[in-house]
This record gives structure tokens, sequence and C-alpha cells, in this order.
């Protein structure tokens, strides 16, 4: 049962009415796992360890956390898969905003504000901020009416969901661009913080001898009809961990500037920094030719 046959078996069992891309997907996930099972000369006691860790995962989820997405993101393969995708954007003449891993801690539902408005509905320390840009298309022309969410922790290196002390939905916000593609909003100036510890991606990390942190970042997802729906992090330049993120996410055009608020808007917005962000959507229509392109090349 060692040898290609076997695994070919496997392979083979799939029925006449296989969706074909699962069935793409599944043939070469079999075949992977197998060869990893002959290469390492996996032992019994060894796969009950796999299994187990796998049932940890589904034990440490909820719905306010996902360990199967913390696992990934410390094996890279989130961010591999993002490459990916990212790839397949960048093989194009068009400018636009680098895309990155979701993370564990999305919701859906964050509170819609008006633009300047504050996310900030618990004080919890920190260093409050002002955010503005515009959204654009990939050449530069506004974007009217695009939804754009953004979430982060607080200063103790908690999202709301996972700290009680916290009131639901704190340090997250949904906003509009209005109609010359302007957007602008309140948060705190993002801190780095070390991913939870105390399930399996933390003992994967232990294992590895790797540290647990991830550098200062706040989180956006924005999407409007027609375009391709961006999920992007973005990254204080004075943060060390950009060069050693733990989730292997950082892109050098995600790494920006937080600056010293000017005197008049840190007195009208209560601010000690500032953010100038700009971002730009590819369409469906152009991202899926590019796929197209890169699949027949």
């Amino acid at each position: 049962m060692s040898d290609q046959k076997f695994t070919d078996s496997v392979i083979e069992a799939m029925g006449p009415g296989t969706n074909p891309r699962m069935k793409e997907v599944l043939t070469s996930l079999i075949q992977h796992i197998h060869d990893f099972a002959r290469d390492v000369n996996l032992t019994i006691p060894e796969w009950q360890m796999g299994m187990e860790f796998i049932n940890q995962i589904g034990q440490m989820s909820d719905d306010k956390r996902s360990e199967s997405i913390l696992v990934s993101d410390v094996l890279g393969l989130e961010s591999l898969v993002d490459s990916l995708t990212y790839d397949t954007l960048e093989s194009t003449d068009q400018k636009f905003t680098p895309s990155a891993i979701i993370g564990p801690f999305y919701r859906e539902g964050s509170p819609h504000y008006k633009n300047g408005e504050t996310i900030i509905q618990q004080e919890v320390g920190g260093e409050k901020c002002y955010v503005s840009g515009k959204v654009t298309d990939a050449y530069g022309d506004p974007l009217s009416g695009a939804t754009i969410e953004v979430w982060h922790t607080a200063p103790n290196g908690l999202y709301e969901q996972q700290d009680e002390n916290q009131v639901e939905y704190n340090l997250r916000g949904t906003f509009t661009s209005d109609e010359n593609g302007d957007y602008s909003f309140i948060c705190l100036k993002p801190t780095a913080y070390p991913i939870p510890y105390d399930g399996p991606a933390g003992q994967l990390l232990q294992i590895m001898e790797r540290h647990p942190y991830r550098p200062s970042h706040i989180h956006w997802m924005v999407s409007k009809p027609g375009y391709r729906t961006l999920v992007t992090q973005i990254y204080d330049a004075q943060d060390p961990y950009t060069k050693n993120d733990s989730t292997f996410c950082v892109k050098g055009d995600l790494i920006v500037d937080f600056l010293p608020a000017k005197e008049s808007l840190a007195k009208e917005k209560n601010v000690s920094c500032t953010l100038d962000y700009n971002i730009a959507l590819q369409t469906t229509e152009d991202f899926e030719k590019a796929k197209s392109k890169k699949t027949s090349n």
C-alpha cells in the first residue's frame, strides 16, 4: 500500500459526477499528502498527533475566532494564496492597491459611520489618528459609493471579540466614499501585538521556535459593485516587525508613514497623528481578463 498504485486507487475512487475543479484540487491534495507521508516515513503516533492537532483547531474555533485561519497564517498558506492572486493582478499595467490576508478576526456588521467620525466607541488608551484618502479605479478616476470596512486591535493587542472589557464592535467601522471618492475616519494608531498563543497556532510557533508578533497594522476591506473586493492591511513604517511578521504577509507597498498632526487638525479632531492613504480598485472584468491571460500563458 506504500506505492503509487495505492495512491492512484484512492484518487480513482472519486465518482464521475465529481465537480471538475474539486477533482483537480482533491487529486493534487491526495497525491501530496501521500507523498508527504512517504517522504517523512510518517509513524502512527505522529499521525495520531496530527489528527488530535486538527481536532484542537476545531475546538478552539467559534464565531469570534478562527483557529484554522490562524494556523494557516503562521504556516504562510494564506499569504501564499493571497500572493498567487496578487501576482495575477501584478501582470497588468494598472495601478492598484496590493491585497493582504483577511486574518482570523474579521466580523461582519460593523457600525456604519459618516466620514470623519470615529470608530473608537470606548476609550482604551493609545494615540488617536485621523485617516483620510480617496478611493479610485486603477486609472486614478474617483469612485463614489465604495464601502470601506476597517478594524484593528486595542493597544493591549486584543480585538474587541477577544476582550470582555471592550464593547461590541469597538475599533471597527464601515464608511462610504463620497461623490469625489473621499473618505475619512478617526481610529487609534495601531500597535504591534502577539497572535493568540493559547491554541494550536501557538503550539506550532513554539515547536518551530518562532515569535508570535505581528507588526502594527490596520485591516481594510473595500468593495463596490463591478470591482474586485480589496482585502488588505497597512503597516507602520516605524515598526521593526514589518521585517519579521509572524504571518509573512507584509508587502512593501503597504508600509505607510503615520505623521504628526498639524496643530489646527489636532485641536479640531482631538488627534495626534494623521495618515493620508489612497485606495485603487480593479474592475472585476479586468481582473478576470488578467487571470485568463495568466492561465493561458
